[in-house]
């Protein structure tokens, strides 16, 4: 599968897709993640055939530095 988005085509044909470490079978919230072609994409692990968003490298970072900061957390 290819998509095209962010002005560059990355293909998921291929694509090694990691599933969270913090998936598991009693979670509703299950992403996997994937490093391809100078691209970050993320889907949901029960839809596998469902859509992925794509990331840049930056915004990527600066989601994951987001997250460890607590950014995101709803406390």
């Amino acid at each position: 599968m290819e998509v095209e988005t962010k002005g560059f085509r990355v293909d998921l044909t291929d694509a090694a897709w990691y599933k969270s470490s913090r998936s598991g079978p009693n979670c509703d919230n299950c992403v996997e993640v994937a490093f391809v072609s100078g691209a970050i994409a993320v889907r949901d692990s029960k839809n596998t055939a469902g859509p992925a968003l794509i990331f840049t490298p930056d915004e990527w970072d600066a989601f994951v530095g987001g997250a460890k900061d607590g950014e995101f957390d709803l406390d």
